[in-house]
């Protein structure tokens, strides 16, 4: 059976008329279907509504008791509910999850890393994917929020991109399963010139990654998201592509490389 992991994220999270017309062509594609969405601008206007200060260390989000308290809100919540009713209506019985819904994804606070205290940040450690294949066996899509949990009763912002590698990587592991992944944002892929659109690079090695890290030709939220598409070819997902919404139709963008 073949499964697509769409994560979405950006601007196409945050404006309706992308969302519309991101979701729109996910509820196209043929197939079993995951989306996994972030909201982390979002989780800022809201830190700033309240007076909170938000932190950012590479593209990741210091979490904070009281940022862990808005990222659940507006994950979880808000962002999650109206993706969830904007698929109701494309006639898509898609449920809303995050990782503490049904044991789904299970995580670890992260420890100090070259010095630095992330926070109420997940790093994840397990996921079940008996779950997910019982839910698309009965015609559900799942539609996941980057909250996890320790199995303590403790939540943890984790990376949406992460989520995503996540999910396709252990659902790659299961017998019979062809996993494709696809990180959807507002540009057409990754860009040689962030200011230019049509510097779409069509395709990249994980040694072209690094070269690009170093030059900067890569940098902030990009990293992440990278890094975690390259673990997932790794592990064994089919194919994994950079793109946007009109990727979902056409599909160009940056696809990554086994070396």
């Amino acid at each position: 059976m073949k499964i697509t992991v769409v994560k979405v994220g950006g601007k196409v999270v945050e404006e309706p008329e992308s969302l519309n017309a991101l979701l729109n062509d996910f509820a196209n594609i043929v197939g079993a279907k995951i989306l996994v969405h972030g909201g982390g601008r979002s989780a800022t206007k809201l830190s700033e509504r309240l007076g909170i200060e938000t932190k950012m260390v590479e593209g990741r989000r210091i979490t904070d008791r009281e940022t862990l308290d808005v990222v659940t809100m507006v994950y979880a919540g808000l962002v999650n509910k109206t993706i969830v009713a904007e698929l109701q209506k494309r006639n898509i019985n898609a449920i809303g999850l995050c990782g503490a819904d049904l044991d789904l994804i299970h995580s670890a606070k992260r420890p100090l890393k070259n010095g630095i205290d992330y926070g109420y940040v997940g790093d994840v450690k397990r996921v079940e994917t008996g779950v997910l294949a019982s839910l698309i066996e009965q015609g559900a899509i799942p539609v996941v929020s980057p909250i996890t949990h320790d199995g303590n009763g403790q939540l943890l912002n984790t990376n949406a991109d992460t989520i995503a590698s996540e999910l396709a990587r252990a659902l790659a592991c299961t017998e019979d399963l062809e996993v494709s992944l696809i990180y959807c944002f507002e540009k057409p892929g990754v860009l040689m010139d962030a200011e230019d659109d049509s510097t779409v690079i069509s395709s990249m090695t994980y040694a072209e990654f690094q070269e690009y890290k170093e030059t900067g030709v890569v940098a902030a939220g990009m990293i992440p998201k990278l890094d975690n598409g390259f673990d997932a070819i790794r592990i064994g997902v089919k194919s994994v592509m950079i793109t946007n919404t009109d990727g979902l139709r056409t599909g160009r963008g940056t696809m990554l490389l086994k070396e």
